[in-house]
């Protein structure tokens, strides 16, 4: 039986997981799927998705489980970013799905171009080239397409008029959805063009004050400080707020669940905590390189100050430590001075992440109740494109939920407070550049 309450489905493809939910009007979750999938990562410098498996077949499958039984008036989309495959004449990827900080986008011209270029050499009869949203889109409605934020990660490719034709036959590269009109349908329902997982994160987060840190606690750690104005840092990256007149200034780390998953496993993940706060060693936590600030994917992890008298417990702590570190360096390098941390994302699950980031930083974490923070994005997009919204992105703020907040610690926030700039000194040791 149809239940009459009218939901639109967001799906977020994330780098370990597919995640899909269905959301009423009022933002509450009515059905939710994770379709966890691996990623092939045989060394630092590759990182793929089986792109036929993630990008399309479980796709369908996490929005088929959360549709049944509801009425569904949109879909909407949202993946990680860059990503590209080369797909044959039906959309259906014949080569692995790339992403971001793999070898192949080392190139001059930015990571799009040379996962461009990569691809084109080793499939050069490829029907066409498709990041991860329009394969997706494929899949659900039959049309290739990604919005205008997530062509704007494509540059140079995207030009002023649209595809640039001296990068790429533009017929290779999916359309471009450049207004909030659906570009298909999945049955009755209209499909919202595919877009950032950050961007839709953002939408539903609640952060949207100047003092608000928004930080994205997922395999990619994203940290996104609200500031009036445009202010800019040498690192990192500014970008439009919803709010008017605000702006966000940060950007992307590999010190999330990306690392703390490998030291997790490493340490057998002991459930016992440390006996004394002053008792860490220090972790520099690039394991496959870093994005910002220090942008060098050559960088690799190193435990510093390890003795016989540390255990798994203290190695797992100063691995949180050290991702909460990474955001208040971040904070550093932006000139920033927040009120208060917004965390969202799957991480969100594990308290000690989340007691970490607050004593690493000294401020307040209030956890955002909904962690499927990018779907219920793109179920908001959705709403858009299928008319029941204005397009006026500001208006998401309705859907925000805090579930709790977490405190710092005050011997912890002190004893982390005198570890930080021992961990700067060694990370720039370790990278050989002072930051």
């Amino acid at each position: 039986m149809v239940e009459a309450v009218e939901i639109t489905v967001g799906i977020d493809i994330g780098t370990t997981s597919v995640k899909a939910v269905a959301v009423d009007a009022d933002g509450d979750v009515r059905a939710r799927t994770r379709i966890p999938h691996p990623v092939n990562a045989p060394s630092p410098e590759v990182l793929e998705h089986n792109a036929a498996a993630v990008w399309n077949t479980s796709v369908i499958e996490a929005c088929d489980t959360v549709s049944a039984g509801h009425q569904v008036a949109g879909l909407g989309l949202a993946a990680m970013v860059p990503s590209l495959a080369a797909v044959d004449a039906n959309g259906e990827p014949i080569s692995p799905g790339i992403l971001y900080g793999d070898h192949r986008g080392h190139h001059p011209d930015g990571e799009f171009v040379g996962f461009l270029r990569s691809l084109e050499q080793a499939v050069p009869d490829a029907h066409a080239y498709w990041p991860a949203q329009a394969v997706a889109s494929n899949a659900l409605c039959g049309v290739a397409a990604i919005d205008a934020i997530t062509a704007m990660t494509c540059l140079p490719v995207l030009g002023a008029d649209g595809w640039d034709p001296q990068w790429c036959d533009p017929a290779k590269l999916p359309q471009l959805a450049m207004d909030s009109r659906p570009v298909g349908h999945r049955g009755d329902a209209p499909v919202a063009a595919g877009t950032v997982d950050a961007l839709a994160e953002q939408l539903v987060a609640g952060a949207d004050s100047p003092g608000d840190l928004l930080v994205i606690c997922g395999t990619t750690l994203i940290t996104w400080a609200i500031c009036e104005g445009w202010p800019e840092a040498e690192g990192l990256w500014t970008i439009p707020h919803f709010q008017p007149g605000l702006s966000a200034i940060g950007g992307p780390s590999n010190a999330g669940g990306l690392f703390l998953e490998r030291v997790r496993a490493l340490t057998g993940d002991p459930a016992d905590e440390p006996s004394h706060p002053d008792r860490l060693p220090l972790w520099v936590p690039y394991i496959r390189g870093e994005r910002s600030p220090r942008h060098d994917p050559g960088l690799r992890a190193a435990l510093v100050g390890l003795d016989v008298g540390h255990g798994p417990a203290e190695v797992l702590a100063a691995a949180y430590e050290a991702a909460g570190f990474v955001v208040r360096h971040h904070l550093d390098v932006a000139d920033a001075i927040p009120q208060r941390i917004v965390a969202v994302g799957g991480g969100t699950h594990v308290e000690r992440w989340m007691q970490a980031l607050a004593d690493a930083t000294g401020l307040p974490v209030d956890v955002t109740a909904v962690p499927e923070g990018a779907a219920r994005g793109a179920a908001w997009l959705a709403r858009i494109a299928a008319g029941l919204e204005t397009g006026d992105l500001a208006e998401a703020r309705r859907w925000a939920r805090i579930g709790h907040r977490v405190e710092p610690r005050a011997d912890w926030a002190e004893a982390s407070n005198r570890r930080y700039p021992q961990w700067r000194a060694a990370c720039d040791a370790h990278s050989g550049a002072a930051q």
